[in-house]
């Protein structure tokens, strides 16, 4: 193999390296079922049922929930509605944006600049249920999670989150006892994961949204931790859409932008977009390789001259030396 070609691949291969190590928690998230850490079927008690008495409940009857201000969306009223009826023996916190900052300013008045300066209001509405939670434990459920039952048979895990189809988890409906060592791991991982992606949705769900979110948990199960300090996963079917499930789904997203439907649209049209991708990565390939290759030769022809010319008046120095000897 040419000198040339070995650097060429040498230089391409520790770019892709790079690149991997960079995002290999986001590729890890691909293979990644939660099923070490599920909340199994069996251990869900039907609606109604006795046996939720019976059971330890570690999580604070809490129930955190957040919007702009206290007028509520009438599409959202009859979920919040059920949550409230469904638990009289909870508290129940709507956090308001004037609530949340001062809550902020109060307990955490390090984060309070960062919370201020996010560009967009979603940014604080996330960041603050990791906040309560980590503070004062309970359960997190956005208003578009309207509850289906009582909650009660979820307060036996010291923390569990909501996994989400196809990878990943979300941040729409949680649970935790205060200080649980994940939560406190998300809050103070907030700051260093405060970036602009130029786009923003992008710039949401990898600051304090569920993507965010993800990878702090797909960082924090990569270790072994005691029972009170794991954190369990709810599964879809224990989620909605079943008679045994804990929420009733209204319509949200409220926050999803233009940006958000290109990025769902190149969600299902995947398979499209990976072909054009190694047709491009192939193209690309192509043109630096012509450009090494080129840059390469223009180089050997250049030593070549220089060490003619050098020989030339090397020769022509002596030459000349000999002549005015003589």
């Amino acid at each position: 193999m040419r000198r040339g070609t070995a650097i060429f691949l040498l230089i391409n291969l520790i770019i892709v390296g790079f690149l991997i190590n960079a995002c290999s928690t986001l590729i890890s998230l691909l293979f990644e079922d939660a099923s070490a850490d599920a909340i199994p079927r069996s251990d869900i008690p039907d609606p109604g049922s006795d046996l939720t008495g019976n059971r330890p409940q570690l999580i604070p009857k809490i129930i955190h929930q957040t919007y702009i201000n206290s007028s509520i969306p009438a599409q959202w009223k009859a979920g919040q509605q059920a949550c409230i009826d469904l638990h009289p023996d909870y508290e129940y916190k709507l956090w308001t944006d004037e609530m949340s900052r001062k809550f902020i300013a109060t307990e955490y008045p390090s984060f309070l600049k960062t919370f201020n300066e996010y560009n967009y209001p979603i940014q604080r509405a996330d960041s603050i249920r990791y906040f309560v939670l980590a503070h004062y434990g309970g359960i997190y459920i956005d208003l578009d999670d309207g509850c289906a039952r009582k909650l009660d048979p979820l307060l036996s895990y010291p923390a569990w989150l909501r996994r989400t189809i196809p990878t990943g988890i979300s941040n729409d409906a949680m649970g935790s006892v205060p200080q649980h060592p994940f939560f406190l791991k998300v809050i103070q991982s907030l700051d260093s994961y405060n970036r602009n992606w130029a786009m923003p949705y992008i710039t949401v769900m990898y600051s304090t949204g569920p993507l965010f979110l993800s990878v702090i948990w797909k960082q924090y199960i990569g270790k072994t931790h005691p029972e009170a300090e794991r954190v369990r996963v709810l599964m879809p079917d224990e989620y909605a859409k079943q008679p045994w499930s804990f929420f009733n789904i209204a319509k949200g997203s409220s926050w999803h932008g233009k940006d958000a439907q290109t990025i769902f649209w190149m969600g299902q049209h995947w398979l499209l977009l990976t072909v054009l991708g190694f047709v491009a990565a192939g193209i690309l390939g192509s043109c630096l390789w012509w450009v090494w290759t080129t840059w390469l030769s223009q180089g050997s022809q250049t030593r070549g001259r220089k060490k003619f010319s050098f020989w030339r008046s090397s020769s022509r120095d002596r030459y000349e030396l000999l002549n005015r000897i003589a």
